[in-house]
């Protein structure tokens, strides 16, 4: 199981500084476009669920890949906790028309880039969205370890009231910004 939290309008470089600092290593830096699926009566939404098609091109090797994975969220209280379910798959294409067999609808298009560092069992994602989408940077930090999530956090220079178990979806509503996206994403 995934524990996941959010830290909104970080400083790039000073993370990168940290990371690199802490030894930790660059294991992704990407492009991706995701596109998330739902049927058309949402009952993957309504039970705080999604599936989606990820495109990725490794920007330093150029090297494309495309997965699949479903999600569901089991709880949130301090973090997100997810049950997730991801597979390579041949071509965004491939993807695309098995979802569309299984009736499900494309509900949104996004592009963003994606920096990870690994420290330890834990991965630190620095996400910049298209600013029409979420005109802010933040972290995603996942880790299967509530320790190590909470020793990660306090090594960036934040306590966990500074992190956000919500979604993406929910940030911006809250910070007054009318969401692109369907809710429960």
């Amino acid at each position: 199981m995934e524990l996941e939290v959010k830290i909104l309008d970080i400083n790039i470089e000073r993370i990168r500084r940290i990371m690199k600092g802490a030894g930790a290593v660059l294991v992704k830096n990407e492009l991706q476009e995701n596109y998330i699926h739902d049927f058309p009566d949402r009952r993957l939404l309504n039970q705080n669920g999604y599936a989606r098609i990820r495109f990725v091109k490794d920007q330093e090797t150029g090297e494309e890949k495309v997965f699949m994975t479903t999600k569901k969220l089991i709880s949130r209280d301090v973090y997100k906790k997810m049950d997730e379910h991801e597979t390579l798959i041949e071509s965004k294409e491939v993807g695309l028309g098995i979802f569309n067999a299984l009736g499900l609808e494309l509900l949104e298009n996004v592009k963003k880039s994606r920096e990870s560092y690994q420290y330890k069992n834990t991965l630190v994602e620095i996400d910049v969205n298209e600013k029409t989408y979420v005109p802010f940077p933040y972290l995603e930090v996942e880790s299967t370890s509530e320790e190590e999530l909470e020793e990660v956090v306090t090594l960036l220079g934040y306590t966990m009231e500074d992190t956000s178990a919500l979604s993406i979806h929910e940030i911006l509503k809250a910070r007054g910004i009318t969401p692109n996206s369907p809710e429960g994403l």
